[in-house]
């Protein structure tokens, strides 16, 4: 067996403002997996400034696991504890290998075309009038949950926003939730929270920066949104230190991005924590190329999962690779008719 990995550059079709800055490019890597004329492929979605494994040595650990992909896989991905997207990559190009489809890594009804997974239309930041025409077009695509990311421009504004889109439509006719990315202050937090819940916000993402343990438990308790956590997760590995965190918080939800938490076997472990102590979670890509977000959508479907998922990005950049994923009237498809583009030519792009 034999690996070796292709970094790329993802472009966006326009720069994607989040509170963290304006996003342009995309960096990502492509792990392939060749076993005598088989191949396997798998993305490693690292994500400069949010990702653990944001680390000087990511590349020196992507060539330590081609020298040693012949090893167990159990071992590879002990030795790869630090580096969650590189995990994933592994296990998707190895599901992928072991697969009659090379990107048919969960076969059920979604790969089937017979159904589909709903999810949220994402609302990125900028200026009021971007915002709003943003708004419209989803609302104009048939989404019935919208998430909009705020904490880039002046809150006020985003007030004025929402205050605009439930003058138009109840919460029964749409679901708004809200992302900060821990743009607010542990002292502003619970003041603006107060000034959302008017809005009949469904929940808020990551108010204050994660690692304020004691501030984010007591937002927790006696936020008048519910919270989820977001970035809080990003670096928590081990099994004790999930539950502890999960324990000491009491989120009501907790958002998975598996590229961030160690792929489908980190994700699983957080899933179980959730489950037994009445969490609610969901799934969100973090910006992957078409072939990241695809295996992301047929892990999330195979949960059968009811909460709206939020995997929709794949459509943001312009030089992505072709596949068979689509999004109609508020939901993530799969056209098992239309084809992926020759993988092979798209890394030599």
């Amino acid at each position: 067996m034999e690996a070796s990995f292709y970094k790329y550059y993802l472009d966006f079709k326009r720069p994607g403002g989040t509170s963290r800055g304006v996003l342009h490019q995309k960096e990502t890597y492509y792990l392939l997996i060749r076993n005598g004329t088989k191949t396997g492929i798998g993305e490693c979605g690292l994500f400069r400034g949010l990702s653990c494994d944001d680390r000087p040595d990511y590349e020196d650990k992507l060539t330590w696991l081609c020298d040693n992909i012949h090893k167990n896989t159990d071992l590879l991905l002990g030795e790869l504890i630090e580096f969650p997207s590189i995990q994933f990559g592994l296990e998707q190009a190895l599901m992928s290998l072991k697969s009659a489809n090379l990107f048919e890594l969960f076969p059920s009804d979604f790969t089937l075309g017979k159904d589909q997974i709903p999810i949220n239309g994402l609302i990125w930041m900028g200026d009021e009038s971007f915002m709003t025409e943003q708004i419209s077009v989803k609302l104009n695509e048939g989404f019935t949950t919208l998430k909009m990311k705020i904490g880039a421009i002046d809150f006020d504004t985003e007030l004025k926003i929402l205050r605009r889109i439930r003058q138009q439509f109840s919460a029964s006719a749409l679901e708004l939730r809200v992302d900060a990315n821990g743009a607010f202050s542990t002292e502003e937090a619970m003041d603006k929270l107060k000034e959302l819940r008017v809005y009949d916000i469904h929940s808020i993402e990551q108010p204050i920066k994660a690692g304020q343990l004691e501030s984010m438990q007591d937002l927790c308790k006696t936020s008048p949104i519910p919270i989820a956590l977001d970035e809080e997760l990003i670096g928590v590995v081990g099994y004790v230190e999930k539950k502890q965190l999960l324990t000491e918080i009491k989120p009501q939800y907790i958002i998975l991005k598996p590229s961030l938490v160690g792929g489908f076997n980190g994700s699983r472990e957080w899933i179980e924590l959730c489950e037994s102590m009445g969490i609610g979670w969901w799934i969100t890509s973090a910006l992957e190329s078409n072939i990241g977000l695809n295996a992301i959508a047929q892990f999330t479907y195979s949960l059968k999962s009811k909460m709206l998922q939020g995997l929709g990005t794949g459509g943001l950049f312009s030089n992505n690779i072709g596949s068979p994923l689509f999004v109609k009237n508020g939901s993530l498809g799969y056209d098992p008719q239309q084809k992926w583009s020759d993988f092979k030519a798209f890394l030599n792009d």
